[in-house]
């Protein structure tokens, strides 16, 4: 399975999903900042983490994947510092022979990623 992660402070710029033959769906998952949370008004989020660690459990959650699900490739990008409202601070891409298998990947992935990568947002 192909693996692409990328940490930045820099903005989400979408790319064309690279599939080879017998690939057949493509689930592509945007997290944008709400100019809500909890209820209150914000500008942004900032986005802190424990990069060494974030790398680490990522790299678990793909190896889950990749033992659970025929995953041509996961790409993965998550901004880091100040994200204002509106902006995508998360992009998700999961490549599969099918589309049952790719939705349930990319559900999983997120799910995963909330649980136990070390980023922490605070509101702005």
């Amino acid at each position: 399975m192909k693996r692409v992660l990328t940490l930045t402070h820099d903005s989400i710029i979408e790319s064309a999903p690279q599939m080879n033959d017998g690939m057949g769906a493509v689930v592509t998952f945007l997290g944008v900042v709400r100019d809500t949370e909890d209820g209150e008004a914000i500008t942004a989020i900032n986005y802190e983490a424990n990069e060494e660690m974030a790398l680490h459990q990522f790299g678990l959650i793909f190896d889950a994947i990749e033992k659970r699900w025929p995953v041509e490739s996961v790409r993965l990008v998550h901004r880091l510092g100040v994200v204002p409202a509106k902006e995508a601070s998360l992009r998700v891409e999961v490549i599969t022979p099918h589309r049952a298998e790719a939705f349930e990947a990319c559900q999983f992935l997120i799910n995963e990623m909330k649980d136990k990568v070390p980023i922490w947002k605070r509101p702005q």
